[in-house]
């Protein structure tokens, strides 16, 4: 019993990417979650994400100005974000400085490129975004479907 009630106090000071606030430093942050999934350089400061991929289903983007100081944290793995994509704008360095490394990278016949594949929660439904980037490394289109449950087949 005295384990178990350990363990839950653990869990209940676990550091977390969305429980940072703005003015947090850098240095505290990492101290707290430990080593980014990677960084980026943005203009006057740094982005930290801390992606839950490819088990989970949220990408935490920390940008912090030039002093070191948190100043945005956002989940970025939304139906949102990916609707808004810049369709024929944004290029493959675009997509992954904001959704960081895709769950899956493939290829299909009736298109050409890569479909860079994101999971996510749209309320409690699980989802999957396919990003469809040209041979330039231009997104062309994001289409969305529903991550179907793997069921245990084996005795049918």
């Amino acid at each position: 019993m005295l384990a178990l009630a350990a363990l839950v106090v653990q869990l209940a000071g676990c550091a977390l990417p969305a429980r940072e606030a703005p003015g947090a430093l850098r240095a505290d942050v990492v101290a707290r979650l430990g080593v980014p999934t990677a960084s980026f350089p943005l203009p006057g400061g740094e982005r930290l994400l801390y992606s839950e991929l490819p088990a989970g289903f949220a990408a935490y983007n920390l940008d912090f100005d030039a002093s070191g100081r948190l100043v945005r944290n956002e989940q970025v793995l939304t139906q949102a974000r990916f609707e808004n994509l810049p369709v024929g704008v944004w290029t493959a360095a675009d997509v992954q400085r904001t959704f960081g490394a895709p769950l899956r990278v493939e290829r299909v016949a009736r298109f050409e490129g890569d479909i860079w594949t994101y999971r996510f929660r749209q309320n409690s439904d699980l989802r999957l975004a396919h990003v469809h980037l040209d041979p330039e490394g231009v997104v062309r289109m994001v289409l969305f479907t529903d991550e179907l449950p793997h069921f245990d087949n084996t005795r049918d």
